[in-house]
C-alpha cells in the first residue's frame, strides 16, 4: 500500500491538510478543509470544498492517482503546492502514527527510519490542523520520529489538542527516553494528565556499554535508566522495548531480570523482531541472525518477565519462527501498509493469527518458513480470541 503521490495537474499557493469527504453535500462549513473525491465529473464542480477530485481521468478536475484510490471518507492527506499527496491519517487503520520530526540525538545500528537534521518544524503545524480532522472514534495513535522530545514545547501542544479533540483516543510515543533524565521534562509530560498514553523507550541491554554501542551515543544507558525511573516516578506509563538481532540476543535473558528487577512499575514489554530497512539495511551482515536460532534466549526473557508479573509481547515475528511456548504471547503488531505474508503462509492453517513479515523481509529471511497445520491452528485457537473482525465504516 503506498502512501504518497503525486498529482501532476494541480498546483496549489500553499499546502494544505485536508479530509476526504465522498459526500457532495457536506454542510458548507466543513468543506473549506475538506478534499471532495467522486467518481467522475461531467461538468463545473462545487468551489465550496478545498479541493475536488475524480476517480476518472476528466477535463474538469484532478484525477485522484490509482495507487491511492483507496482513500475514504474521514482519511486525512497532505497536499502540497507542487501536487505531491501524503496520506496521513487513514479513519479505519489501527496503524495511524504522527512523525514529529526526522531529527534524533541517537544514531541506532538498526534504525529503520534514519535521522535526518532538517529543518521539519512545518510538521507539528500539519499535525495540529490534521488532530481536529480526525474521527473521534480512532483507537489510538502513535507518535514518533526521529525523536520527538527534541521538540518538547511543541509535544506537550499536540498531546494537549489530542486530548482535547479525541479524548477516548489511545495515544503511544515512541522515544528513546534520555530527556526524561532530567525530571522536570517527566514531570510536564505527567501534568498533562492524559488518560490513556503510553511512551515506549527502547533499551538493549543490561550492560551501559553495549547498549550505548548499540545506539551510538555516549552515555545514552544512563540517560535511559535515569529517565525510566523519572517516569516512574511521576505515575507515567511505561514501555520497554528491545530490537533482537546479532548484537542484541546473548543477553536477552540478562536484560529481562534487569528490567524485572529495576523497573517492576512499568506497564509493557516489547521485544521485537527486526525490520530491515534504513540503517538496518546498511548494517545486516553485524546485525542479522535467524529467529530460530534465538528462540532459547527468547523463551528465557519472556518467562523471567512473566514470572515478575509484567506483561509482555512479542512483536514482529511470525509464528513459525516462534517456540510454541511462545505463541500466546505473539502480537500481530506490523502496520498494514507494510505487512506481508510469503507464498508458504497462503497454506498455513494459523495465519489469521500470525503477524507476518514486515516488507523489508523479502530482502532477507529465515529459511525456515513453514506452513503450520490445523493441529496448530486448533492449539492458537485455545490460546487467542477468534481474530477481530473488520468494522464496518460508521
Amino acid at each position: 500500500m503506498k502512501l504518497h503521490s503525486k498529482i501532476t495537474s494541480l498546483s496549489l499557493r500553499e499546502p494544505k491538510v485536508l479530509r476526504i469527504t465522498e459526500n457532495p453535500t457536506r454542510p458548507s462549513h466543513y468543506r473549506a478543509s475538506e478534499a471532495l473525491v467522486v467518481e467522475t465529473v461531467s461538468g463545473p464542480v462545487d468551489k465550496d470544498f478545498a479541493l475536488t477530485l475524480s476517480k476518472t481521468d476528466n477535463l474538469f478536475v484532478p484525477q485522484l492517482p490509482p495507487e491511492i484510490s483507496y482513500l475514504q471518507s474521514g482519511d486525512i492527506i497532505r497536499v502540497s503546492t507542487n501536487g505531491e499527496v501524503s496520506v496521513l491519517y487513514r479513519k479505519n487503520s489501527r496503524f495511524n502514527a504522527m512523525l514529529m520530526t526526522e531529527r534524533c540525538n541517537s544514531k541506532c545500528v538498526m534504525c529503520s527510519h534514519p535521522p535526518r537534521d532538517i529543518n521539519d518544524d512545518f510538521l507539528i503545524e500539519e499535525w495540529l490542523t490534521a488532530v481536529p480532522l480526525m474521527s473521534p472514534d480512532t483507537p489510538e495513535l502513535g507518535i514518533t520520529g526521529g525523536e520527538p522530545t527534541l521538540r518538547f514545547f511543541h509535544l506537550l501542544r499536540l498531546i494537549e489538542v489530542v486530548k482535547e479533540c479525541l479524548p477516548s483516543t489511545a495515544l503511544h510515543m515512541l522515544s528513546n527516553g534520555r530527556l526524561f533524565s532530567y525530571l522536570k521534562y517527566a514531570q510536564r509530560i505527567a501534568d498533562l494528565a492524559h488518560p490513556d498514553f503510553m511512551i515506549g523507550i527502547p533499551l538493549y541491554s543490561d550492560l551501559p556499554d553495549a547498549h550505548d554501542y548499540v545506539v551510538q551515543a555516549k552515555d545514552a544507558f544512563r540517560q535511559t535508566v535515569l529517565g525510566i525511573l523519572n517516569l516512574g516516578r511521576v505515575k507515567q506509563k511505561i514501555e520497554v522495548r528491545f530490537v533482537i538481532h546479532r548484537l542484541t540476543y546473548e543477553r536477552l535473558p540478562q536484560f529481562a531480570r534487569f528490567v524485572a528487577r529495576n523497573f517492576p512499575f512499568v506497564d509493557h514489554v516489547a521485544l521485537m523482531g527486526l525490520e530491515i530497512m534504513g540503517y538496518a539495511r546498511s548494517n545486516l551482515d553485524a546485525l542479522w541472525i535467524d529467529p530460530i536460532n534465538y528462540q532459547k534466549q527468547l523463551e528465557a526473557a519472556v518467562l523471567e518477565l512473566d514470572w515478575a508479573g509484567l506483561p509482555v509481547s512479542i512483536y514482529n515475528l511470525p509464528l513459525c519462527l516462534l517456540s510454541k511456548s511462545l505463541w500466546k504471547y505473539s502480537r500481530q503488531s506490523i502496520s498494514d501498509w507494510k505487512n506481508i505474508y510469503f507464498d508458504e503462509c497462503q497454506r498455513c492453517a494459523v495465519k489469521p493469527f500470525c503477524a507476518g513479515f514486515f516488507t523489508s523481509a523479502k530482502v532477507k529471511c529465515s529459511e525456515r518458513i513453514r506452513p503450520l497445520d490445523m493441529s496448530d491452528r486448533n492449539y492458537v485457537s485455545s490460546i487467542f480470541a477468534p481474530p477481530a473482525k473488520s468494522q464496518p465504516k460508521p
